[in-house]
């Protein structure tokens, strides 16, 4: 081989070696601040879905009843302290004195976006319709909203969650909610915070490790409805530890001490409320919670189409239940445990 190849070869090689060095630091810092490729994200959706922070209403407040009787009062503030805290209630019927159980929903979107109106856009499918025919079922819902990254990072949004049940409890009367008989619910992220809540309620270790003080005490919880939560982050996909890692410090890195204070199936007791554990994508996180709450005796019921019809069904797809089968069939499992549940 001629002299000038062999240069050439070289040049070559010194090249491919600095690209692959600055491919590799350009991922150590994607890896590190993964506000970068999260604000990505955010700027790209901008406009169809929520991913800002605001101290004013998404819109004006209404008090009005809908085309299919339920009535809807919008745009409440339940606190002040941080951004993005309004909730909606609404009642099968616009009488609010009818005495009905309570059912406490927190939307999804990675922490980055979403909201109470425009839902989840990591999800499959709209979740108006699913609290709608919960409501009908039943249930006076409030649908809260919660700060999101990078101004709300863990533990802001568990905080506002116990914020928001303890307007609940005090304008119960003001509002007709019975707050001694609740279900929290919460689909994606908004799982991650019920499951969450769930430990702050029932285990003072972790509500003193989180600094909350619970909103409300363990016997004014009916259930929790835990749709599609990532919690195992060592088992996460690379995808998932961008989302959850940017919203716990903003890296994928994360300590022992912030994965365990994370993840709620760490901090189950025998006294963890009941649980509907809802798993698609998150099938397997769902499937740890499931073991940490029958290690303890807790009263549970795992829908799993995956083990059950061997089905992979698409993230939090108990939202489709009035178009496919399989979500009814979740949809109805979780009313019947609920109902089981109840006083």
């Amino acid at each position: 081989m001629s002299k000038r190849k062999i240069g050439c070869l070289r040049v070559l090689a010194m090249v491919a070696g600095g690209a692959c060095v600055l491919i590799g630091a350009l991922a150590l810092v994607l890896a590190t601040h993964t506000q970068i490729i999260v604000g990505a994200i955010q700027s790209l959706s901008a406009g169809t879905v929520k991913t800002t922070n605001t101290y004013e209403p998404e819109g004006e407040p209404m008090d009005a009843v809908r085309d299919n009787g339920q009535r809807i009062i919008t745009e409440i503030a339940y606190a002040d302290e941080y951004p993005n805290s309004f909730l909606d209630i609404t009642y099968p019927d616009s009488d609010t004195s009818v005495r009905r159980p309570t059912l406490v929903y927190f939307h999804g979107g990675g922490f980055f976006g979403g909201s109470k109106t425009m839902g989840d856009p990591l999800a499959s499918s709209d979740v108006t319709a699913l609290l709608d025919d919960i409501c009908a079922a039943g249930y006076n819902v409030v649908n809260a909203d919660y700060g999101l990254v990078p101004d709300c990072r863990f533990p802001v949004p568990v905080i506002q969650a116990n914020q928001a049940l303890a307007w609940c409890a005090a304008h119960a009367d003001e509002y007709g909610l019975d707050m001694g008989d609740v279900t929290i619910m919460g689909s994606s992220a908004g799982a991650i915070i019920t499951s969450q809540l769930g430990a702050v309620i029932s285990n003072p270790d972790y509500a003193a490790a989180l600094g909350i003080e619970p909103a409300l005490e363990l016997g004014q919880i009916r259930a929790l409805v835990i749709d599609d939560a990532p919690l195992v982050y060592d088992e996460f996909s690379l995808g998932a530890k961008v989302l959850v890692g940017n919203y716990v410090r903003g890296t994928i890195f994360l300590s022992e001490d912030e994965v365990h204070l994370y993840d709620a199936t760490q901090w189950v007791t025998p006294a963890y409320p009941p649980s509907v554990l809802l798993g698609s994508e998150y099938v397997n996180d769902m499937r740890h919670m499931d073991a940490a709450l029958a290690e303890v005796g807790v009263a549970h019921e795992l829908v799993d189409p995956l083990a059950e019809r061997g089905l992979e069904m698409p993230h939090c797809f108990v939202a489709s239940e009035r178009v496919d089968e399989v979500a009814r069939d979740a949809f109805e499992r979780t009313l019947s445990f609920l109902e089981g549940q109840g006083a």
